[in-house]
């Protein structure tokens, strides 16, 4: 008999029943009603955030379960559901503890390119809430700005529980062992149209996996009380490694009400985990089958994600900005746009200093000796006040002195290959990047000044 319970969890516009398939093949292997604990949850109403339904997990399973103390369980959740799973483990440090198992199906850990049509005619006309009273037609307004690519729930999520101080996902089991699964196959027809590349028709392979880093680039002037010098930083990381696992021909439909033999066992496999050797030899099996898959004919481009903010020495956002690689070819001394490279770019909505980016590897056609750069343009729209940045040995920055001319406009290039600490491209993950630069008001020696002084009479 399993040693634990076993906690279900949907996604956004689901209900339990969505899990009916899984609830038979967990039977087969041994798990009693008692021990399966479904949940259904609101996501089509307008008032309720994932960090509501995070706290609303907490009071059904001390209600409702029994698991009201510092009882262990295991769980399975799909797409939303990892993102109220981590909600929920982030909030208090014990629950890090009482976590013992974490599976996720095509998890949206940084969300879904879909979630920015689903409050429009996505949400009320699919998915929106159908039943007459308050909710009708509503679409999750609260939920599906997390759910948003670049969301800033997303961004400050991943700098408590993948970036942040302390493990949360750890090779021992005072933390739980986490397992991520994503299908590589698009909806089928009439939905295929609404398939990005690089999803399971729904979320991005690259956005699923919990294997995150962020890199500060700070190009800011004044940075004397800064205890690390350095302009160039990774932020610590402190989890295990935990990539995506690959399922061939399942969508992010079929992952749940179709599950193939092997997923089964690679889950079964996982919820046996007990301790960290037995985890590394779990990971190694997986690794294989990933490689497999990987290097099929019909293998998978690499695909991964960026999430960048641009921000000013004072912690605002640049919402007016430009991002884009570029190439100095090999023995040739200028800067030429990179052409031709699948590259897919959206800004949050609710705040558009965060952008999200997602680059076909395979496609950037690098060849040996290239020398790769970002090209960052930041506007602030109005000549009375300025961006800037500055360069020392550890960026190598080539600023567009004419730029400066237009109003409140900077634009440079960053030279990718003097960043020797670090490499950007990880196929496959997601990498958060924080540039920040100067805002500067306008000196008072011209037209353009803010604040001067009147000349004593």
């Amino acid at each position: 008999m399993p040693a634990r319970p076993l906690v279900l969890i949907h996604g956004y516009s689901a209900s339990g029943s969505s899990f009916d398939s899984w609830k038979q093949v967990l039977a087969e292997q041994g798990y009693g009603p008692d021990q399966l604990h479904v949940c259904t949850y609101k996501t089509l109403t307008n008032e309720v955030s994932i960090k509501d339904i995070a706290e609303a997990l907490d009071r059904a399973l001390r209600i409702q379960t029994g698991l009201d103390g510092n009882e262990e369980f295991d769980a399975i959740v799909h797409s939303t559901g990892m993102l109220v799973v981590r909600a929920w483990l982030a909030s208090h440090a014990r629950r890090r503890s009482r976590l013992k198992h974490l599976i996720g199906l095509a998890p949206a850990t940084f969300g879904s390119p879909l979630a920015h049509k689903g409050r429009g005619w996505l949400g009320a006309i699919f998915r929106g809430n159908r039943e007459l009273g308050p909710d009708f037609l509503e679409a999750g307004d609260l939920v599906l700005d997390g759910l948003e690519l670049g969301s800033r729930f997303t961004w400050d999520l991943a700098h408590r529980d993948l970036i942040g101080e302390g493990a949360f996902y750890g090779p021992g089991s005072e933390t739980p062992y986490a397992f991520i699964f994503c299908g590589t196959a698009k909806y089928p027809p009439p939905l295929k149209w609404i398939s990005d590349e690089g999803t399971d028709g729904t979320v991005r392979l690259a956005g699923a996996a919990l294997n995150t880093r962020k890199i500060t680039i700070d190009l800011t002037l004044d940075r004397a009380g800064d205890v690390d010098p350095r302009r160039v930083q990774t932020a610590p990381w402190s989890n295990v490694d935990i990539p995506v696992i690959p399922i061939s021909g399942r969508d992010h439909g079929s992952i749940l009400s179709n599950p193939p033999k092997r997923l089964v066992r690679f889950v079964m496999d996982a919820l046996a985990v007990d301790d960290a050797a037995s985890y590394r030899a779990w990971l190694q099996r997986a690794a294989s089958h990933a490689t497999t898959v990987f290097g099929r004919a019909m293998h998978l481009a690499r695909w991964q994600q960026f999430v960048v903010r641009v921000v000013d020495e004072r912690d605002d956002g640049v919402n007016d900005y430009y991002l884009d690689f570029i190439v100095k070819r090999k023995g040739k001394r200028k800067w030429e746009q990179l052409r031709d490279h699948e590259m897919a770019v959206r800004p949050y909505s609710g705040d558009a200093s965060y952008r999200c980016f997602h680059i076909n590897l395979d496609s950037l056609g690098l060849a040996e000796g290239d020398t790769l750069g970002v090209r960052l343009v930041a506007s602030s729209g109005t000549a009375l006040v300025a961006y800037d940045g500055f360069s020392d040995e550890d960026v190598e920055l080539y600023v567009d002195q004419e730029s400066r001319e237009v109003q409140g406009e900077w634009s440079g290039v960053i030279d990718l290959s003097s960043l020797e600490r670090i490499s950007f491209f990880y196929p496959f993950t997601t990498t958060l990047v924080e540039v920040r630069l100067n805002r500067e008001p306008q000196p008072p020696t011209g037209r353009n000044e803010v604040l001067w002084f009147l000349k004593p009479e």
